[in-house]
């Protein structure tokens, strides 16, 4: 071989390497002329052995007496290369199945020197798939005849304007039957209600092709499992004429399909030239020693303008800068392979992400005499996964959020009718032991108690967005001195503050408790982050948030920042300090709900809160909160007049949990009403209707049965439009957008919060007229034939 140069010997020493195939040569007569190591494996032949042989002694006598051999190097050498398939004959006699290509080669001046041969052992996969067996004969068939494949055309509309064989065998009809037709015909019912015939055109012409599976019919109305792909055909003016259509019917491979998926796409990508791959050598000092097409493709330089340049030029300034390229060099001589993925820089100075792979190549004596270096363009599919795993994270955020909320809702109501129990219980302890100090601080710390398990399920409800919110138009510069003291209260004398709140401010649309909680929620915090003392600052000024800087909220909004001077935060605990629970106190120091309290209520007012931190420099969290469109109300109009305290009522209580019930009971009785206890709405409507006539009804919002309390105060709206209605709930998300349809007192209430839901109740307008509770007990009472008491 006197035209081979010294880098085609490495060329060859590369292909050498590659052992799941095997590679040589063949001179002008079809004479073995080269052969790799992968050739040795396959064939049971070694170099010595082989060189100079013909390779027809590869093939069966059958092929052999047939002229095979000879054909294929005649169709190479006419066509340029030959592609077969079959039994091959390896030294010890034995056979194996082969997938071989054989290509022509030239000289300069087009003179034929001989041809390259690649071959492929098929043998393992071909038994142990046993299933594709009548799937490759149709292959053998189609090349023969092309009767396997349902091959043929469609107009631009869809028409059938052409078909041939395979299409005849497969589906059934003369191409008299459907030509003209349209080939929507061959889809299922369900498919071609679905639109898939239409969308598959559509796709196809879009993007140049559409491929699937799926069902189809033949004309006897059997079913049978299809691939089909769709090719958009344009004319040399690049007008649309049509569609190509083929069809193979895979059933028997369908459950195979998935092993072979894999396969099929290195096979595709090897016979379109493995552009996809930029494919070239090393020598040991990492200078590039040729170059492939997928090379050129991925990178933009020629072979020309690379070959004889060092590798490095393919990395980023700080990746040289570190040494990366002379570390996987290193790597892959010690090991004898690197592995990695990372920026690489193209011809025009664009970015790509690589996965890029060096293996190290030694002669027969074990000396380095280069490197394989084989990189592929990943940026896609790194996009895809970063933008998966955003999804995924936002995904089970929310799902964390939905089941927290879902959660905290059961629990809530559960828990505050628990709460109600004790803390009623102890109130109405309270008048009996009012002579007993001893008891009295029982009773004080039961009640504390009972409060703090309060606070612990109205902060839970604030993080899910659950709780109820009473917004309005706050002015908060109106409220500076107001919100500076209440800050104030809880802070030592250690701690310096600062409030500015300028009246230029806008109007926020907040609950103004929940507000003053969550400021008060930051302070604390501010405060056990300064132990030694420092300075904490709350700030607010206007600005507009522009769609998609943060989340998913734009539009205008006051910034409200909470600033200390403390510890700070360590960069792994701050995407955590929002979670429910979570905190780095001690045990009884805290319970994790303060900031999560913040996080709902900015949350649920449909803005949003961030942090910003720096060990040793303090911390920043800023609440977003929307712009309010309406005026904050006039702090000179005063509160509103305290109703009169009624006493003496008939109040029909409707509560299914019998604790609850009998401490609600014996509350109002302390108050002076007369109580008559249902278990159901039922028994609530039936109780109308026999003795003395109520007042008022007290009832729950989350009862079981066809009715809840909600929708028995509307019946009741509905059919006693002056029988006032008093809600009770420990937490129900049917309460959410109620508004002020009814009057509602939260679990667990307290006598005097009891007190003066009762009066307020019983004093409200009904069907615009104010009608106070006693005359209108009397008018109901003479209405139904009572004596009034």
């Amino acid at each position: 071989m006197s035209r081979i140069t010294d880098p085609e010997r490495r060329f060859q020493l590369l292909v050498d390497s590659v052992t799941e195939y095997a590679i040589y040569m063949l001179d002008a007569e079809g004479r073995v002329a080269s052969w790799n190591t992968g050739a040795a494996r396959i064939k049971g032949y070694s170099a010595d052995e082989i060189i100079g042989q013909s390779f027809s002694r590869f093939f069966s006598l059958e092929d052999r007496r047939s002229g095979m051999p000879e054909r294929l190097m005649a169709e190479a050498r006419d066509h340029g290369k030959a592609v077969s398939e079959g039994w091959r004959i390896r030294k010890d006699g034995s056979r194996f199945w082969s997938q071989a290509a054989l290509h022509a080669i030239r000289d300069e001046a087009g003179e034929l020197i001989g041809f390259a041969k690649v071959t492929r052992d098929l043998t393992e996969q071909r038994e142990a798939q046993q299933a594709l067996m009548e799937s490759e004969r149709r292959f053998r068939l189609l090349v023969e005849g092309v009767i396997d494949y349902a091959m043929y055309m469609l107009d631009p509309e869809g028409m059938i304007t052409n078909w041939n064989r395979g299409a005849e065998r497969i589906k059934g009809y003369l191409a008299g039957d459907v030509v003209g037709r349209h080939f929507s015909m061959f889809h299922t019912p369900e498919d071609r209600r679905a639109g898939l015939p239409a969308r598959s055109l559509h796709t196809a012409l879009k993007e140049g092709r559409f491929e699937s599976e799926g069902w189809r019919l033949r004309k006897d109305g059997s079913r049978f499992w299809a691939s089909v792909v769709i090719d958009a055909i344009y004319d040399e003016d690049g007008r649309h004429i049509g569609f190509a259509k083929i069809t193979r019917d895979i059933s028997e491979r369908k459950a195979a399909q998935e092993a072979l998926a894999e396969s099929e796409q290195q096979f595709r990508l090897l016979v379109g030239g493995v552009v996809d791959y930029a494919l070239y050598m090393l020598d040991p000092n990492g200078i590039v020693s040729n170059w492939n097409a997928g090379a050129e493709h991925i990178k933009g330089y020629t072979s020309d303008e690379i070959v004889g340049q060092h590798f490095s030029r393919f990395y980023t300034e700080t990746d040289r800068a570190a040494g990366v390229p002379f570390r996987a060099l290193s790597t892959a001589a010690e090991t004898g392979r690197y592995e990695s993925e990372g920026w690489r820089v193209r011809k025009d100075g664009t970015l790509f992400w690589a996965s890029a792979v060096i293996d190290a190549i030694r002669d027969e004596s074990g000396r380095l005499i280069g490197f394989a270096k084989i990189t592929r363009d990943i940026t896609e599919k790194r996009n895809a996964q970063l933008e998966l795993r955003r999804a995924h994270d936002q995904l089970a955020q929310a799902q964390k959020m939905e089941a927290l909320g879902q959660l905290t809702g059961g629990v809530a109501h559960d828990f505050n009718n628990l709460l109600m129990v004790v803390s009623g219980q102890a109130q109405l302890l309270r008048k009996k032991l009012q002579d007993d100090p001893r008891a009295l601080r029982a009773l004080d710390a039961i009640e504390a108690s009972a409060r703090r398990g309060e606070d612990l399920t109205r902060h839970l409800l604030a993080f899910s967005r659950r709780q109820r919110l009473q917004p309005t138009a706050v002015s908060l510069s109106d409220r500076a001195g107001a919100l500076k003291e209440l800050i104030s209260a809880g802070l030592p004398s250690r701690l310096s503050i600062c409030v500015d709140l300028p009246p230029s401010l806008w109007p926020v649309k907040v609950d103004p408790g929940e507000l003053e909680l969550a400021l008060l929620n930051l302070a604390v915090n501010a405060r056990d982050a300064m132990p030694a003392g420092g300075a904490l600052t709350l700030v607010a000024e206007n600005t507009t948030l522009e769609a998609g800087k943060h989340e998913d909220i734009q539009g205008d909004f006051v910034a409200i920042s909470v600033s200390d001077t403390g510890v700070g935060i360590p960069p792994d605990i701050l995407p955590k300090i929002f979670d429910p629970f979570f905190t780095t106190k001690d045990v009884d120091k805290g319970t994790g709900l303060g900031l999560s309290q913040v996080y709902g209520f900015a949350k649920q007012s449909g803005g949003t809160v961030t942090v910003s931190s720096e060990l040793g420099h303090g911390t920043t969290i800023t609440l977003y909160l929307p712009r309010s469109q309406a005026a904050p109300a006039e702090g000179g109009q005063g509160e509103q007049e305290e109703p009169a305290t009624a006493v003496g009522a008939q109040i029909l209580v409707v509560e299914d949990n019998p604790e609850v019930a009998e401490v609600a009971a014996a509350l109002l009785e302390q108050l002076g009403h007369r109580c008559r206890v249902v278990g159901n709405t039922a028994a609530a409507l039936a109780a109308l209707h026999e003795g003395e006539a109520p007042d008022l009804v007290f009832t729950d919002v989350v009862m079981a049965g066809e009715m809840d309390g909600l929708a028995l105060a509307r019946r009741l709206r509905d059919e006693h439009p002056d029988l006032p209605v008093l809600l009770a709930t420990g937490y129900s998300q049917t309460t959410q957008g109620l508004g002020d349809e009814f009057p509602i007192l939260h679990k667990p209430y307290k006598l005097d919060e009891l007190s003066r839901a009762v009066s307020a109740t019983l004093a409200q307008p009904s069907r615009g007229n104010l009608v106070r509770f006693d005359s209108a007990r009397s008018a109901r009472r003479k209405r139904d034939g009572q004596r009034p008491t």
